[in-house]
């Protein structure tokens, strides 16, 4: 895997086997939480990773036959102009994760379809949240995928159709912070 452009920053928090950052805040509310690796990465051994895995930023691969990619869950914040985000990994199949290869850096490319994957975060906070359907949406260069859950009852898809509240928000960090 060629190194691409990379977005956000690194951070050491590490939550449920995986490391969770934030690089937006918003006065001291924080407004995204985010995992640097898919939830599959740190179920392998930490000296077995480096040959295991290509990792950066926004892609990876894993045994040379799994491919994800990083993007954004996002929940309007009720009553607000905010939005909150999950900064999540999805699996791609390998003929949409090599379009994705290809579409890198080419403008227009918002203009794809979706693709399918499946998210590959576990989110603490909710029942298990690995393997749920995703749609995987394109945007700008420079922008991570917008990642759209199936319509059903999980507590997380409901909330992204039909947003949180300020305090929901409170909540999240402060199950975040316990979790540090």
């Amino acid at each position: 895997m060629r190194r691409r452009r990379v977005y956000g920053k690194n951070s050491n928090k590490e939550m449920h086997q995986q490391k969770f950052t934030c690089n937006h805040l918003q006065q001291e509310l924080q407004m995204c939480y985010g995992s640097d690796a898919p939830f599959y990465y740190y179920s392998i051994p930490e000296r077995e990773r480096q040959k295991r895995f290509e990792l950066n930023a926004d892609l990876c691969i894993m045994d040379g036959e799994h491919y994800f990619i990083r993007g954004c869950i996002e929940i309007p914040v009720l009553n607000s102009n905010e939005t909150f985000m999950w900064d999540v990994w999805v699996s791609l199949s390998k003929v949409n994760f090599d379009r994705t290869m290809e579409l890198w850096e080419t403008e227009g490319r918002e203009g794809e379809e979706p693709y399918f994957g499946w998210l590959s975060t576990s989110i603490p906070g909710y029942p298990e949240t690995l393997n749920l359907k995703t749609n995987v949406h394109t945007r700008a260069v420079g922008v991570r995928p917008l990642i759209e859950l199936e319509p059903t009852n999980h507590p997380l898809a409901v909330e992204q159709r039909e947003g949180i509240t300020v305090e929901r928000v409170k909540e999240i960090k402060e199950m975040m912070i316990q979790h540090d």
